[in-house]
Formats: C-alpha cells, structure tokens, sequence
C-alpha cells in the first residue's frame, strides 16, 4: 500500500552534467572523515598520526555524548590530522592498504534482538551517525524513542544521483536494514520514493515500511517536505530519518557482522568531461574523478549538490552524508551591465530574461552572484518556492534578532537550511539564507539541551 504526494510549490533547475549510468570503480587511496559534518559534534580523539587503523577502529568520540563514536571506513594508515583556526579539527584521513581488514562484531539474528540491544550495536561500530534526528537536523538522540523514521528514497536537487542505481544488487541488505530499523521506533518506518522516477523493485517491493510517493518540483525530495506532508513534527516530538544507502551499510552490520562502509557516487556538472557514477567508500578522495576529466582550471568543486553542498578542493574528500560531487565554473569576474543584456543563457524564474521561453533548455551556471548584498525586502518571491506553511522572511528575521519564542511560532522545528536553497537561489537581497537558517537551528538546539 502507498499514497501519493503531490508538490505544487518549487522548481527545477536544469543544468548540463547529468551522470551516465555506469559504475565504475573509483580505487581512490585516501579517505577522510569530517568532524565538520557532524553538527553539534566536539570530537575527542582516539587515534594520532600514524596508527593503524581497520574498519570499524574508533577515530574519535563526541564530548558530550560519550557512546556516539565515529570509526574508520576502510583499513589502513591514519597519516594526517589536518586542523583549522583555533586547532579546530577537519579531517582524519587515512591512507588504505586495500585489505579492507573489519573489526568483527558477530552476526545476529534481527528477529532475537531488542531495541537496545540493536542501538549498543549501532554505537559500538560507528554505524549510529548515519540515523539523523529532526529537529535540528543532528545525529539522532538514542535515549529517546522517535515517533517515526524516515527513509528518503530518492533526491529532486539539480544533478541529482538515480537512488535506483544505488541500491541496485542490495535487495537482501537493503530490507535487512529496514527491519532493523522498525525495532526502533513504536511508529512507522515511511520509504519515500519519487512517483515517476522510482523504478528500483529494491525500493518499490520494500517490506515493513510505509511507502510514500512523491511527485512535483524541488524540493519534493527535501526529508523535511516528506515529514510535513506525512507526519508533521511538533514541539517535544523527534523524528529520525536515513537515507537508503546508510540503510544499506545497517543491514550489512547485522547479517554479517562486520562493517561495510561502500558508497557509489555521482560525478556531475557542466565542467565534468565524463560525469558518471563511482564506487568506493565513504570519504573517498575525489582525485581519481577529476584527473584529466575537468574542462579548464577556473573550477568550483563541490561536495553534494549545487545548492547545499560544501565547497572542498581538487584533491578533496566527498563529505560523510554526501552521495554527490559537482564541478560548476567559479564566477570570479565582474558583468559589465549584465541585467541590460537579453539573457539567452541565464537562468531565471521571472520573465526578466529571454531565457525564459526555453523551458526545457539545460545551463551551465556557474557561482557568480549578479549583484551585491542589499536590505531584505518583501517581494513575495520566495513562498513561490517554499512549499511550507511558514512565513520564510520572517522566520530568517527571527533568527538574527535571537527571538527564540517567535523562532519556535514561525515553525523553526519543521525545517532545515537546505529548504532554503531555492529562497537562496531566487534572492534579489543576495542573503546567505542557509547559513542562518543553521545559526537558528544550533541556537535552538543549544537552548533545548
């Protein structure tokens, strides 16, 4: 059984870059997990430059939640801990042998074990980081019971990866997963897939779940839209909520007793020579994608997807909850008169380029701004795109007075900085909506801890 949703509020930016549908393998060497990902995350170290390291060893712990810990993804040699201002930790990367040595942690019967039982289990192998909880979009809290888990099936963002192939060859695994999961809520473990795209029998013949179909323009793949439409979040409630490859790794742990850390990634954009999907491991280094394979030098490379990902280097790790990498032109230079000109290849919403006409043309845009940063001004444009019942600009002027009472009215509990994206993308005050929308959010989160 499954009902179906339909997005009316949004919009879909083509752009050129989309990934060919083949796997191959990535052989990265170097691999890197980001205390930086973690939001909330103080990170204690369990290693130093030098240790070996298998899967599963424990790289470092949170401070303030002493049984969340964080563990190598392959095996091998950790040869860098590389800090920012103030000492602040970045990365642990760490040189693979290729052995792919496991800690063990035994196989288990799904249907003998307990709630805690599965969550010690979880902690113990690094594996409890990949469920998230909303509010606050943070590593789930495992001392409280979620009243439903969300399990996002497919993504809407510009470039997105085909979640079909993703999980393709993973059936026995990916339902192993599912299961583990519905021992952890007293609620429903809601699948949701895209009403048009999704074809995978993987995700459409899933058992023990709630499937939930999808179909409208970005954000309809946002977790935070699933959640609103399905089982809207109040004020003392949590949800948890997965992605389908994270489930993946979760069934594994539990049928063979030994982490697998394996990922398939999509290398996209309009500055890729051949975009396409590749298979390694979380926190791969993206070297192996981009030599010899990016069109001129003046690049931008990016974790994830146009709209929310991280910018990183050439030589970058693809970041832990990032299934995506993307290369767009920098837009390092200055338009004499850009807004006068006809506007045949810019992309816009309004009818203010010609660009317009062409619906279904793809662009090759790259991160120039077309203006400078002015007031915020009520134009209207943005609950266009923003398919919640919350009043955007508002809630953004909430948060940079540190009005928490109002914060909370205006429905910061129900949303996350990448439902910002498009309010972003459409600003004509040029705001960083996303990067306040995350200041709101810790602000929250701090105050409720």
């Amino acid at each position: 059984m499954s009902t179906d949703y339909i997005i009316r509020k949004g919009i879909d930016i083509k752009l050129l870059g989309d990934a060919e549908k083949t796997i191959v393998d990535l052989n990265a060497k170097r691999f890197a997990i980001k205390p930086t990902d973690f939001v909330g995350c103080f990170p204690k170290m369990l290693v130093k430059e030098g240790d070996e390291v298998k899967v599963g060893t424990p790289l470092f712990y949170d401070k303030y939640r002493e049984e969340v810990k964080f563990t190598a993804p392959v095996s091998g040699k950790v040869t860098s801990l590389v800090r920012g201002a103030k000492r602040k930790l970045l990365e642990i990367i760490i040189e693979s042998d290729g052995k792919g040595e496991s800690v063990k942690f035994g196989n288990k019967s799904i249907d003998s074990l307990n709630r805690d039982e599965i969550i010690n289990t979880m902690l113990e192998s690094g594996l409890w980081p990949m469920i998230k909880q909303r509010p606050f979009s943070v590593i789930a809290n495992s001392k409280q019971t979620p009243k439903s888990i969300f399990v996002n099936g497919f993504s809407s963002v510009p470039l997105a990866p085909d979640y079909d192939l993703l999980v393709e060859g993973f059936e026995k695994e990916f339902q192993a997963g599912l299961d583990v999961l519905s021992k952890l809520t007293e609620g429903k473990v809601h699948l949701n897939v895209s009403a048009k795209k999704t074809s995978s029998k993987v995700l459409l013949n899933a058992k023990n779940v709630q499937i939930n179909k999808f179909s409208g323009p970005h954000p309809a793949g946002n977790t935070s839209v699933h959640i609103n439409r399905v089982d809207p979040i109040n004020k003392g409630e949590s949800i948890w909520y997965t992605h389908p490859q994270e489930v993946i790794s979760i069934g594994n742990l539990f049928l063979n007793g030994k982490l697998d850390f394996k990922r398939v990634f999509a290398f996209t954009g309009s500055e890729v020579n051949n975009p396409k999907y590749y298979r390694s491991y979380v926190g791969a280094c993206i070297t192996n994608m981009t030599s010899g394979n990016i069109k001129g030098e003046n690049n931008r490379f990016i974790s994830g997807n146009v709209l929310s990902g991280e910018k990183i280097y050439k030589e970058g790790f693809i970041g832990f909850y990032d299934y995506q990498a993307t290369v767009i032109p920098e837009g390092n230079y200055h338009e004499f008169f850009g807004w006068i000109l006809p506007g045949l290849k810019k992309f816009s919403i309004s009818g203010t380029f010609m660009s317009k006409l062409f619906k279904n043309r793809k662009y090759r845009l790259d991160t120039n701004l077309h203006g400078g940063h002015r007031a915020m001004v009520m134009t209207g444009q943005y609950e266009k795109v923003f398919p919640f019942d919350i009043y955007p600009m508002q809630l953004l002027k909430a948060i940079l007075v540190d009005d928490i009472d109002l914060m909370e009215q205006l429905g910061i509990y129900e949303i996350d900085e990448e439902d910002f994206a498009l309010c972003e993308v459409i600003d004509t005050s040029k705001t960083e909506m996303q990067k306040i929308v995350r200041e709101g959010l810790n602000m929250m989160y701090k105050e409720m801890s």
